[in-house]
């Protein structure tokens, strides 16, 4: 199997650098304390980090809000995912603890400040692809049952027709979404060659170290930029 981004999406960004982990065989029904720590942890530390501090201001942030507008996408009325969970608890709220491959994931995305997701790979036979939408594709909000069309042009992940993540980062769909019997989980990282490279490689590996530690799984690693268009694995 294959993640894939195609040669449109690197006209348009042609410094973006995906980070991705592949793990298998997680026992996602399990309570683990130490990520719920994790959590917690990063929490508090992006509450004190945004205290007070425009979100979409941030250095850190800017550079997602700016790859935004280049793919057409409004940032204001369509913020990435991390950007809203930044903006959430710069309020002082808290992020839901969901189960412990959501939780883990917004935990390393809080830490480093990127732009992460969790998808499942259970039953999923195609290729992963970050690609344009076309005529046929659809797509179901997280959350509900209703099909949805996205618009014509929208830069998604999808797998076939199904779309998985409208306007890049903006919204997960149902059928991607991890549950407490998700097994198998693809992991993106997406950042900029030129910006935060470190900083998605960074999370990456601490992704992989806590996959072995507290899921005792090994993993598959790999990236993806405008020179290596494909990541695939096993």
């Amino acid at each position: 199997m294959k993640f894939i981004v195609t040669p449109d999406i690197f006209e348009k960004l042609p410094d973006m650098y995906v980070g991705v982990v592949v793990a298998k065989g997680i026992d996602n029904s399990k309570n683990y304390p130490e990520i719920d720590r994790l959590l917690n942890r990063y929490m508090k530390y992006s509450q004190q980090k945004f205290d007070g501090i425009n979100v979409k201001q941030n250095d850190e942030i800017i550079p997602y809000r700016e790859a935004f507008r280049k793919i057409g996408i409004n940032p204001n009325r369509y913020p990435c995912s991390a950007e809203a969970l930044f903006k959430r608890l710069s309020k002082g709220k808290n992020l839901p603890h969901i189960n412990p491959l959501v939780n883990l994931n917004n935990a390393i995305s809080l830490k480093y400040t990127v732009l992460m997701g969790t998808h499942s790979l259970d039953g999923v036979q195609d290729d992963i692809i970050m690609r344009l939408t076309k005529s046929g594709d659809n797509f179901v909000p997280l959350g509900k049952d209703e099909v949805e069309e996205p618009d014509e042009g929208e830069v998604v992940y999808a797998v076939g027709s199904d779309v998985c993540i409208r306007r890049w980062t903006w919204r997960q769909s149902e059928h991607s979404k991890i549950t407490d019997q998700t097994h198998d989980v693809f992991f993106p990282i997406d950042g900029f060659v030129d910006v935060n490279r470190d900083a998605v490689d960074k999370a990456r590996e601490d992704l992989v170290g806590k996959s072995k530690e507290i899921f005792g799984v090994e993993t598959q690693v790999g990236y993806v930029d405008k020179n290596h268009p494909e990541f695939e694995w096993e």
